[in-house]
């Protein structure tokens, strides 16, 4: 039997995952990370609702962690099949899951020498050697070619604006009936007209059946300048003897917001020297931006083309070492600081945060969507302490987060985006975010003439 079956994210805007079967073929869309609270990072060591040995392969919307990182637990279970990305994607998954099976390791390794974990012996979800080996098994293909995975399946790559490389995916395979129909899985859906890389494509097939995202689907983006909100409090936190800690995901993120604070140094506002980019994933992360020429919007080619982009190495000082990272932390001077991650709950950030929280003087800057149970959406909603390596720490440090650099689509976006198909999907499943969410964006595609949108459960199975 044809069939689709939710295997994460529904309901939340972590653990992205879906899995199409046409009887003993089996393709998987995506295998993320759940992030948040504890119960959600519990279902990470949770049993896949599928063997996976038997996977034929492995879809890739795009690189980061709540769409790529259990790709490294699922290969140590027993899968070994091809994992297809995009060519501007390949780079970043192997960023992102060598420094997530790191990650995992020094956790545990932190967690049994302090002993705030409830585990007598705490293991990684997966190592670095488990990244490694993931990494042998990827393939890429390009934007707009149809790619047969198996016979009778194809996929199409088309992209989707949110990340270097991302990507909205077109399966088109026979169903239970012994049609040929096309699904489409939106990934995650980039905004419109902001800088750095090309904006949203539709994809070209009218669709059966959308996998809709939905993580802003509650909301629309403040109409905000992102630049100006920078310009005002960055110099402003300087002036008073203060440090300003952004806390940004080291893909796309960390990018924009680069961008923006070199739009400041020109200006003269700001001075390089006491601008750290502390992330050796986000240094990389950079490099491959200023190298994918060809996925780079016009604002951003004609810097390049001028030689001020503001991506290119010597912009602003670089952080490598843990050494190099640890000397910023005892700096009693001003600066402005961006480090990983984005919702504060890993990476060096988390160092920074527990040095210079409890002053008064530093700012912490959030720069987009803060789950449900992460440290960042602690802080932004005014806590006065927060956990961090088992102490609590006390918050006297200016909050402050712009939401107007999500590369999230919101509600206005997505519908542009369902606007933009050849046609109106008869179906529309909805996941990758919050109910409320959900419900919201299902309203709006009702008031636009979509029929029944459904928001689906974990395991819930429908037909091809």
């Amino acid at each position: 039997m044809a069939k689709v079956t939710f295997c994460g994210a529904c309901g939340s805007v972590t653990g992205s995952s879906t899995l199409l079967t046409w009887g003993e073929r089996r393709l998987l869309i995506d295998c993320g990370l759940y992030q948040g609270d504890d119960e959600l990072e519990q279902r990470n060591w949770r049993s896949f609702l599928f063997e996976p040995h038997e996977l034929d392969a492995v879809v890739l919307t795009h690189a980061h962690l709540d769409h790529t990182g259990l790709l490294p637990r699922l290969v140590a279970e027993g899968f070994d099949g091809p994992i297809y990305c995009t060519r501007a994607s390949r780079g970043l998954v192997s960023l992102i899951l060598q420094d997530a099976g790191h990650i995992q390791e020094e956790q545990a390794r932190y967690a049994r020498k302090k002993g705030y974990s409830g585990h007598s012996n705490p293991q990684p979800l997966y190592t670095e050697k488990d990244a490694r080996k993931t990494l042998k098994l990827l393939r890429a293909v390009s934007f707009d070619e149809r790619h047969e995975l198996a016979p009778g399946i194809e996929v199409r790559f088309r992209r989707a604006g949110h990340l270097l490389g991302a990507a909205s995916i077109e399966v088109r395979a026979k169903g239970a009936d012994g049609e040929r129909r096309t699904w489409c899985f939106s990934g995650d859906v980039g905004r419109y007209d902001v800088p750095i890389l090309k904006d949203p494509e539709p994809p070209l097939d009218p669709p059966a059946a959308l996998v809709l995202e939905s993580t802003y689907g509650d909301r629309l983006h403040q109409a905000s300048d992102p630049e100006a909100a920078f310009r005002e409090a960055i110099p402003r936190v300087l002036k008073r003897g203060g440090c300003v800690i952004i806390p940004a995901f080291a893909l796309g993120r960390t990018q924009e917001v680069l961008y923006h604070l070199s739009h400041l140094v020109d200006s003269g506002e700001l001075d390089p020297e006491i601008v750290f980019l502390d992330s050796p994933m986000a240094i990389k992360a950079t490099d491959l931006y200023q190298q994918a020429k060809q996925e780079h919007d016009e604002e951003l080619a004609e810097d390049v083309r001028r030689h001020l982009s503001p991506l290119q190495s010597d912009r602003f000082r670089r952080a490598r070492t843990a050494a190099e990272s640890k000397a910023i932390n005892r700096r009693k001077s001003p600066c402005v600081v961006v480090a990983s991650s984005g919702m504060a709950n890993g990476g060096r950030v988390v160092h920074h945060l527990k040095q210079r929280l409890g002053d008064e003087r530093t700012a912490v800057i959030f720069t987009g969507y803060q789950a449900t149970g992460t440290r960042g959406r602690q802080l932004v909603s005014g806590a006065k302490r927060v956990r961090i390596h088992g102490q609590s720490v006390s918050v006297r440090a200016e909050i402050l987060s712009l939401r107007g650099l999500s590369a999230h689509g919101d509600s206005q976006d997505l519908l542009r985006w369902c606007g933009d198909l050849a046609g109106k999907p008869p179906r529309i499943f909805l996941n990758h975010g919050e109910d409320d969410s959900r419900k919201a964006l299902a309203a709006a595609l009702r008031e636009h003439g979509y029929e029944r949108p459904e928001l689906p459960f974990t395991g819930d199975t429908v037909p091809w």
